[in-house]
């Protein structure tokens, strides 16, 4: 005689269906046995040290809150909702609530022109649209076009995006009401200068490099003039 003959082989797929196959078969198993308990207070106990067990099978989930109140739901969904407890809430699942479809996204369905500066640009610019016409709202067009550069610069690494094509898209999306000032170089995130400030800049960055090559500038020089004493 085989020694196979002696062990009773079972297939999974002649077994009873999972019900929760994230906690196994061993708790369903164990469920099932507590619905012929009779004593409720030892259902209750039994219940309640396999909602531990459950508990530890996940412990990533320990922070999540009303987990134990979802552990219970899923007891009563093993049980088949045929099994008399006392939830530690009160509260008794419902078999409508496992099929309770979670509430709708809401997803806005305005035709967004130009979706790749994406929808942040939009609510900008419609912000813009409610200010009052001045310096305040100038400077805040002004960093709404740096926006639109970097996050165009951000998704097209690739390909060169000028200013004007940017200031050209704002209008547009404005509906032709903002515009950025002559001047402004958009690079500069958050209302960037003017040409003239930032060629000044330049030039100011320019001599200091060349004052720092030469070892100080007027200072150095100075102090070159001073007489040197000779060593005794």
């Amino acid at each position: 005689m085989s020694k196979f003959e002696h062990h009773n082989m079972e297939y999974n797929s002649a077994k009873s269906e999972l019900i929760l196959p994230e906690y196994g078969r061993n708790v369903q198993l164990l469920i099932n046995h507590a619905k012929t308990i009779e004593d409720k207070e030892m259902r209750q106990a039994f219940i309640e040290k396999i909602i531990t067990l459950m508990h530890q099978m996940n412990p990533q989930n320990r922070t999540i809150e009303d987990y134990r109140e979802k552990l219970w739901g899923h007891v009563y969904h093993i049980a088949e909702y045929d099994i008399d407890l006392t939830p530690y809430n009160n509260v008794i699942p419902q078999k409508a609530d496992a099929y309770k479809k979670p509430d709708q996204v809401p997803y806005p369905h305005n035709d967004t022109k130009k979706r790749h500066y994406g929808h942040n640009v939009q609510t900008l610019i419609e912000k813009a649209l409610t200010m009052e016409e001045g310096p305040k709202r100038e400077a805040f067009v002004n960093v709404i076009g740096s926006y639109m550069k970097l996050a165009y610069k951000t998704w097209n690494r690739e390909h060169y995006i000028s200013d004007e094509i940017i200031k050209n898209d704002l209008s547009t999306l404005s509906g032709g009401k903002l515009f950025v000032q002559d001047g402004t170089f958009l690079d500069n995130l958050g209302g960037g200068g003017s040409g003239r400030d930032r060629d000044s800049s330049k030039r100011r960055s320019n001599s200091n490099s060349r004052d720092n090559r030469r070892g100080g500038g007027r200072d150095n020089k100075r102090n070159n003039n001073k007489p040197r004493h000779k060593r005794k």
